[in-house]
């Protein structure tokens, strides 16, 4: 049985499900581990500049209440974003689709945060990397799980608005990917940087804390980060990247000299008024990826 739902310009068919099948237990832990990789994110401390349990960081918009509230505000979407695509392949339709929620779960994070934009990036990447674990199921590894994300990304969107948002004028401006680029290209620095440096520090005996914030490190140290460039430009790319790189030098976050440097980077940042905002929405698509793909429905 269907039922029909409008959204914008699209017509979505949305698949009704018995409360207890596998498909809606699936979505709802699915749902459950995306906004717990998002809580984590936002709770890891010390973040360079970014919101956590310290402070606002470089936001004045923007605290942890602000942060966790989106967090929980978008489950919803996530479940649904789940129930679509379970059963389906990458097109078009399931595209549109996905976007159609993604589009009402940023008006539930902007009413939650009351107009700040907490997780507009990661409404995308983890929407995307959620949809493609319903697609893959169980035992997929994370690199196919980005792939699958990949090809749904790669399809036209004929219902988007057309904004004007920072992250477009960045990527114009300075020829950088973006976050678009990113998934388009399969999460490149969420799989093969991000992820390898989290279960790097892990295998060492680094605490989890100090290997969540060595995989941002990792992936701040090369991503073209659209959030500082728009905030502060070439200078705090230069900055964060450099920063980060001699944060992994000096041993990491688990070191003393590393944890020096982190702080460094943390008060260079906040001086420029620029945060990494697209490194820590690819640090939750890490923990999403490495919590969901042994994941099985109970």
């Amino acid at each position: 049985m269907l039922a029909i739902n409008s959204a914008r310009n699209a017509t979505i068919v949305r698949p009704v499900i018995a409360a207890r099948s596998p498909s809606r237990l699936m979505a709802s832990r699915l749902a459950d581990l995306a906004t717990e990789a998002l809580i984590t994110e936002a709770m890891l401390t010390p973040k360079p500049a970014l919101v956590d349990r310290r402070g606002p960081g470089a936001h004045r918009d923007l605290d942890l209440g602000r942060l966790l509230r989106s967090a929980h505000a978008l489950h919803g979407a996530f479940h649904d974003m789940a129930e679509w695509a379970a059963g389906r392949h990458p097109d078009q339709t399931l595209r549109e689709q996905l976007a159609a929620i993604g589009r009402d779960a940023e008006r539930e994070m902007l009413a939650a945060t009351g107009g700040s934009n907490a997780h507009r990036g990661a409404i995308w990447s983890i929407g995307l990397l959620v949809a493609a674990r319903a697609i893959g199921g169980a035992g997929a590894a994370p690199r196919e799980l980005a792939r699958l994300a990949a090809q749904i990304a790669r399809h036209e969107d004929r219902f988007a608005p057309r904004l004007d948002s920072h992250g477009a004028r960045a990527c114009g401006h300075y020829g950088v990917a973006g976050a678009r680029g990113q998934a388009h290209a399969g999460f490149p620095h969420a799989v093969d940087i991000g992820l390898p440096a989290l279960w790097s520090a892990r295998a060492r005996g680094v605490d989890e804390d100090c290997a969540q914030l060595d995989a941002l490190m990792a992936i701040m140290a090369s991503l073209d980060d659209t959030c500082l460039l728009h905030r502060a430009g070439l200078p705090a790319l230069r900055a964060a990247q450099a920063g980060a790189g001699t944060v992994i030098a000096m041993g990491g976050s688990s070191s003393a000299a590393g944890r020096c440097a982190l702080l460094r980077l943390d008060a260079e940042l906040l001086r420029l008024n620029a945060s990494p905002g697209g490194s820590a929405d690819l640090l939750a698509a890490c923990l999403f990826l490495d919590r969901a793909t042994h994941l099985t429905a109970r």
